[in-house]
């Protein structure tokens, strides 16, 4: 039996960082039919399910990943570098025809932009339940714009049960949908956890205009579960039995790359959750976690 389940996706990452990016501001400025250089290189695996799994491992779980991965040249090197971060693989299910890439430029400061590919909705497959998956004392369901909303709750009622906690983490495109449509997996979650912005589609009002320190949760199904929103540098909040808890974000030694920083704190969140059921520590070791994410390139 697992500790911990993440169900998401896992993808090839691929780094490039050098003088030659030139960018101003928030843009970077390629030369159409342009050649650059990179001076650095770095590859690894990402993903937001990947990402959760990896950080759990870390804190000591025993973990499995519940994802695709494409019958393609990249199958090998995937299952070997989830190894090597001591998540099990006995979960992964296999797709022909499936990729998911990502091509991530640095700036010097550590922002990045990312250029991703994954397989078009129309060839992606749903994944399949058995008891051999049944495996999990807890279970992450992270964002996956590409599953039906309705496999999402078919999910979450699989694994839910008296022992087993449900943490969820909503695809912007779940956010935006009616509240009303989204009452049965709220129904079936015990921790939702959004950035900031996920959060500002989730209950139709714009993110300006959002006071997170005084807000009160207006979706009635939600005020009896954990609701985590990110809100990156600005901090983090958690909202439970009528109650606000705000962390300010931990600054980091040095900014090398912000990427999978929002999975590194629902890692730390987690982790310490399932320890000590403690919110606000776990808001705190979800921070730290996530400001050592920040100090190295990679997601994980």
């Amino acid at each position: 039996m697992f500790d911990f389940i993440a169900i998401g996706n896992v993808s090839i990452d691929l780094y490039f960082q050098g003088k030659s990016f030139t960018h101003d501001k928030d843009r970077y400025h390629l030369a159409i039919g342009g050649k650059y250089f990179a001076d650095k290189f770095y590859e690894d695996i990402g993903g937001g399910g990947c990402n959760v799994a990896a950080g759990m491992a870390v804190f000591g779980y025993q973990v499995g990943l519940l994802c695709k991965i494409g019958n393609n040249p990249f199958k090998d090197l995937i299952l070997k570098k989830l190894r090597s971060k001591k998540i099990s693989t006995e979960l992964c299910q296999f797709q022909n025809d499936y990729y998911k890439i990502s091509a991530i430029f640095l700036t010097e400061k550590g922002e990045r932009t990312i250029i991703n590919y994954e397989t078009p909705t129309t060839l992606w497959q749903a994944f399949k339940l058995s008891s051999e998956v049944k495996k999990a004392k807890n279970v992450y369901l992270a964002a996956l714009p590409h599953l039906k909303l309705a496999d999402k709750v078919k999910i979450i009622e699989f694994f839910k049960g008296p022992q087993v906690l449900t943490i969820v983490n909503l695809a912007v495109t779940d956010c935006r949908r009616p509240i009303n449509e989204l009452i049965p997996l709220f129904d079936g979650l015990d921790i939702l956890i959004l950035n900031s912005h996920e959060f500002s589609d989730l209950i139709k009002k714009p993110y300006s205009e959002i006071n997170f320190e005084k807000i009160k949760i207006d979706i009635p199904i939600l005020k009896n579960r954990i609701l985590v929103v990110t809100d990156g540098e600005k901090g983090s909040y958690a909202y439970a039995n009528n109650q606000v808890f705000s962390q300010p974000a931990i600054k980091p030694k040095k900014i090398i790359d912000t990427t999978g920083c929002g999975d590194g704190y629902t890692a730390g969140f987690i982790a310490e959750f399932l320890k000590t059921q403690d919110i606000k520590k776990s808001m705190m070791t979800g921070s730290q976690y996530a400001a050592k994410i920040i100090e190295k390139i990679g997601a994980n």
